[in-house]
C-alpha cells in the first residue's frame, strides 16, 4: 500500500503514526456551535513551535474519531488549518495537513462522484452527497511553504470538505431540507453511542502510547 505524505510518495507510516502517539485528544466541536459556521482567520505565522503541537493533538483526536479529516475549528481553534490520514479507493495512504487552503475543482470538465459524506461534528450521520470528481489543493505547509496536491475520489472528497469547514460550510449545507433535517435527526439518535465509542478508543489509546 504506498503511502504519501504531503502528496509525495513516503516510507510506508504504522496506524499510529508519530503525530497520534504525541498528541493530546480535544474535544470536537458540533454542528450549531458558532465556530463552525464563520471563516476560520487565516494564518500568517508558521512553524513548528507554534503549530506543532496543535497539528499532533488534531491528528490525535481525528484517529479516536475514526475520521480522515480534521478542520481545526472542529477543535475549537479559529486558524486555517487542517489535517487528514485516509486510505483512499485504490488503497493508498494519503497522510498530510494544509494552512490556508483553497480548492479548484474544475467540475464542468471532469464531472462529479457520487457517494456518501459524514462528519466527526455531526457524530453518527450520513448523507448521499455528490462531489466534483477531481480537486487541486493549494496551500502552505508548517513552515509556510506554498505546495500544490492534484486528488480525485475519495481523497478529492476529503479535501474539498475540509477545505469547506474552513470557511463556515458544512456538508449538511449542501443537502435540501428535507435531507438535512434527516440528517441532523439521525445524529441526534446516534450522538451517544458514538460518544461512547470514542471515550473506548481513546482509553485504548491511552494504554497504547
Amino acid at each position: 500500500m504506498p503511502t504519501y505524505i504531503q502528496g509525495r510518495l513516503s516510507r510506508r507510516l504504522p496506524e499510529l503514526t508519530d503525530e497520534v502517539r504525541r498528541g493530546t485528544p480535544r474535544r470536537i466541536t458540533e454542528y450549531g456551535e458558532e465556530i463552525l459556521h464563520r471563516p476560520c482567520r487565516p494564518v500568517t505565522e508558521f512553524g513548528a513551535a507554534r503549530w506543532g503541537a496543535l497539528i499532533d493533538d488534531m491528528f490525535t483526536t481525528m484517529w479516536i474519531a475514526e475520521g480522515c479529516g480534521l478542520a481545526a475549528n472542529q477543535v475549537d481553534v479559529d486558524a486555517q488549518l487542517f489535517v487528514y490520514d485516509l486510505t483512499d479507493e485504490h488503497g493508498d495512504r494519503h497522510v498530510g495537513h494544509a494552512f490556508n487552503p483553497r480548492i479548484e475543482t474544475m467540475t464542468a470538465l471532469f464531472g462529479t462522484q457520487p457517494g456518501t459524506e459524514g462528519c466527526l461534528s455531526l457524530p453518527g450521520a450520513n448523507a448521499h452527497l455528490p462531489r466534483p470528481t477531481r480537486a487541486t489543493l493549494h496551500a502552505q505547509d508548517l513552515e509556510g511553504h506554498p505546495f500544490t496536491l492534484d486528488s480525485t475520489g475519495y481523497l478529492a472528497r476529503c479535501l474539498l470538505h475540509e477545505t469547506q469547514h474552513l470557511a463556515g460550510t458544512l456538508y449538511v449545507d449542501h443537502l435540501t431540507p428535507r435531507a438535512h433535517t434527516t440528517a441532523v435527526n439521525e445524529s441526534a439518535h446516534n450522538r451517544a453511542e458514538i460518544l461512547t465509542h470514542r471515550a473506548n478508543r481513546e482509553r485504548a489509546l491511552s494504554l497504547l502510547s
